[in-house]
Parts: C-alpha cells; structure tokens; sequence
C-alpha cells in the first residue's frame, strides 16, 4: 500500500525546477514520479490540484529549548560578554530534565508547523546533562520531526561538567537510530581548554560523527580564546584536528579572510544565522564569502526556515554581497543526506519522503527562473498545509496529528514558568 501524491506542482531546489508531476511514496520513500501515474488498487490518492510539493526544510543549527525563554524579562547586556554571563547562561542553568523535553516538543512542533522535517539542535543545560538528549529526543518524537542532536561542551562548570557533557554527546551519538542520530557539540571555543579540546578530539573518532559548535559569533571569541589558551579559535580547531568535512560552525562572523580560508578547506560546513545575528546586535556575517557548503539555521529565534531564507537573502543584498538562496536551502538536504546516509531533498526515486504540501496561490508565473524570487518574496511558513516526515503525514490541514498542540502550548507555559522562577532565585 502506497500514497499517490496526483496533481501537484513538484518544486525542486537545486538544479531548480518546478513541474507538474505525480509521486507516489512507500515505506519511507518515493518510488516512482510521473506525468499521471496509475495508482495501485490500495493506494491512498491525495488530490493536490495545483498545490506545491515542497522538499522538507533542514534547520542546520538550532537551539530548541530556548522557546521557553521567549517573552523572558531580562536585563539588557551592553557586550555580548554581559549577554552570556547575564541572559543565556543562566537561563541554561535554570533548565531540568522535564524543561528540557518539553521545550523539545514545543519548539519541534514550531519547527515542524513551519515547514522543517529536520533539525540540528545544539543542546545545553549545565545541571541537567545526563539523559538530555534523550529527553530532547523524546520531546521530537513526538512531534515526528527528524533530529540530528548534540550536546555543547564547555569547561565553563568545571572538569567534572566537560566530562558529563562528552559523556552525554557520545553516549547519544551511539544510542541514536530511526529519526535520529548524534553528532559531538561544543560551546564557543573561548570556554574551552586544551583538556577539552583533546576529549572532544577522542570523542569525535570514538563515533565517527563531526563537531557542531558556534564560531566567531562575536569578537569576543577570538579576544578570549587568544587571552586565556594562546591561540585563536581556529587554530586551535586545526591544531586539534577538529575541523573537517563532517564538522559544522555556526555563525561565522567575525573570522579575518586568512582563518575563514583555513575553515573552507577543510570542508566543513558554515551555517549563517542572519535573524540571530541581528537579534543578538553582533553584525552581519559575510554568507556569500561562506563557499559551497553553507546552510542556514535559526539558532534561538523562531524555527521558520522560510523567514530566515528571506532574511538572509535581503541582508546580504544590503551588503551588497547577494546570496544563492535557493543553494543555502539545497546545502540542508545535503547535510542532512551525509549525516542520514540517505536522500534527503530531492523530489526523486529513491529518496526519503521528507516533503511538504503547500496552498501558495502564485500571483505570477512559478518557473524555476522564478523560484528563487517566490521563496524570497511570497512563499512562507503560512502556505505550509501538510508535512510528511519518513513517508508519514505529521501534519494535515494545517494540523499536528500526533500532539494536541494546546496540551503542548499549557505544558511549554508551565515548564517555562518554573525555569524563569528559578532564575529569579
């Protein structure tokens, strides 16, 4: 038994196309796509008259917990410095195992509602690390989404917390399957030390996974990593062997063209965070000098890959550095096939059933000449009307069908409600 998708506009990204085909999916994959393919005599038909088929969006770099900061009243940092030490540190300390799965769930019903099929979250919650993973884990499946997790390393609780937190990373990375894998994380490289740096080393190649850790997000990183351990960041990546074709950094805004050049050849991937970076006032990271293997996420803000495609397009225009968005959101299906080892994105036999049904009433003619403008332009989170994830529909008219998305809103309320009375105290 199948699924024929009959009638839909197939959107492709990259080499861009848009045609009007059918697909039919079984299991967890097409298998077939056709002008007017004959549906079997126990297949679901699914007439999509004109609506879009969209690859699945890829959300490269994510913080999902930090949903329940959201409306937080805090102080206003005057340095990114102050920030850290005064606003998302804190908040990652006053997180607990239940906080953490709940905000897991609710922000990958966000992500998920917007369109995301999978997502790289980078995990921190210093007293709570044993068993977080799995608690973000848990708060996805749920949902249904597919999630690549790491847990951010740092020296900055102690040995005792650097070693909690590579115990969890690797402890998941072997763990995980399905939906899942795992991946080795880190904190900013200024919070940590050499000791640090070689277990991250030891647990990269226990696991056979890559680093995904924030880069030169501000100055800041660069000023402390050379002030308290002799070298800037990248060259202690280098020096570490850390960077490489399975490592992903993100942000990358504040690295000289030397280091950034360092970086690209060792292949690993960049993710711009455009939104982030304007939020958190650190300035603009030049994305169209980020090469062939570059992403996006959405880090702490909202999980809308639509928004931050259009963000980033139209803030690298006013740099006057104007990006490929089209490959940006192409570089996700990418990653996520290398990290999957499977087909992820392409509209194709063989390739898993990560896609989206969207009602986009196009106002001008819809071409793969004019893709690129429709994603930058009309196309949005709002057109999202269903979302298959492994061939199964998560979402169907506009509607979660695993998770009742108001006990998840009084859930994420209550939970965010006893992590902000706890940073009060």
């Amino acid at each position: 038994m199948g699924t024929v998708l009959k009638g839909g506009y197939v959107v492709e990204l990259e080499p861009a196309s848009v045609e009007r085909v059918d697909l039919r999916i079984e299991g967890e994959r097409i298998v077939a796509r056709g002008e007017d393919l004959t549906p079997g005599p126990d297949d679901e038909v699914v007439a999509l008259s004109g609506k879009l088929v969209f690859p699945g969006l890829v959300n490269a770099h994510q913080r999902l917990v930090s949903v329940l900061s959201r409306g937080l009243v805090r102080p206003t940092p005057e340095t990114y410095q102050a920030l850290l030490e005064q606003v998302r540190w804190p908040f990652e300390n006053a997180l607990d195992l239940d906080a953490v799965q709940v905000g897991a769930t609710a922000g990958g019903l966000e992500a998920i509602q917007c369109g995301t099929t999978t997502l790289f979250d980078l995990h921190a919650s210093p007293k709570a690390v044993t068993g977080s993973l799995l608690r973000v884990a848990r708060g996805l499946h749920e949902v249904g989404v597919r999630g690549v997790l790491s847990y951010a390393v740092t020296d900055r609780m102690g040995a005792v917390g650097r070693e909690e937190g590579l115990e969890e990373t690797v402890s998941f990375a072997r763990k995980a399957r399905g939906r899942f894998r795992g991946q080795v994380g880190a904190g900013p490289v200024f919070t940590l030390g050499d000791d640090a740096l070689q277990g991250l080393g030891e647990a990269l190649n226990t696991t056979n996974t890559g680093l995904h850790f924030p880069l030169a997000e501000d100055p800041l990183d660069e000023r402390l990593s050379t002030e308290r351990h002799g070298n800037p960041p990248v060259t202690r990546l280098l020096n570490g062997n850390l960077l490489s074709p399975r490592a992903m950094a993100a942000h990358a805004g504040h690295l000289e063209w030397a280091d950034l050049a360092q970086v690209l050849a060792t292949g690993t991937w960049l993710v711009h965070t455009p939104r982030s970076n304007q939020g958190l006032e650190v300035g603009y990271a030049p994305a169209l000098k980020f090469g062939a293997r570059a992403s996006l996420g959405t880090d702490g803000t909202s999980p809308d890959l639509f928004a931050e495609a259009q963000a980033a397009f139209l803030r690298s225009r006013e740099a006057g550095q104007p990006i490929d968005v089209l490959r940006y959101l192409a570089n996700g299906h990418r990653l996520a096939s290398q990290v999957f080892e499977a087909a992820i994105g392409p509209m194709r036999e063989g390739a898993l059933a990560d896609l989206l049904v969207m009602d986009y009433l196009s106002p001008t003619p819809l071409t793969a000449e004019t893709l690129a403008w429709h994603v930058v332009h009309g196309l949005g989170s709002r057109h999202v009307e269903a979302v298959m994830v492994d061939g199964v529909w998560r979402v169907w008219a506009r509607r979660p069908l695993s998770v009742n998305p108001s006990v998840v809103a009084e859930q994420s309320r209550e939970a965010a409600a006893a992590v902000w009375a706890r940073l009060t105290t």
